[in-house]
């Protein structure tokens, strides 16, 4: 069924069969028996490097706890 499926639409639209998704706008697809697994790990891993923090320290918390933040900004 999957496949009637493809032809038909490789015959209403330009496109072509290229299997399994693995990569798409950024997000890793990973699929197997155990089910899909997505990730962002690669698009984080060039972001980190385009702005020269791929050697910086990682936090859980990005912000100093306790901090109280205002409109001012005081």
């Amino acid at each position: 069924m999957i496949d009637d499926f493809k032809h038909i639409m490789m015959k209403e639209f330009e496109m072509i069969d290229l299997g399994l998704m693995s990569y798409f706008l950024g997000i890793e697809v990973i699929q197997g028996d155990d089910g899909i697994f997505i990730h962002q790990i690669k698009f984080v891993d060039e972001f980190l490097k385009k702005f020269k923090m791929k050697d910086s320290n990682p936090v859980k918390t990005p912000i100093e706890t306790g901090i109280k933040l205002t409109k001012e900004g005081d």
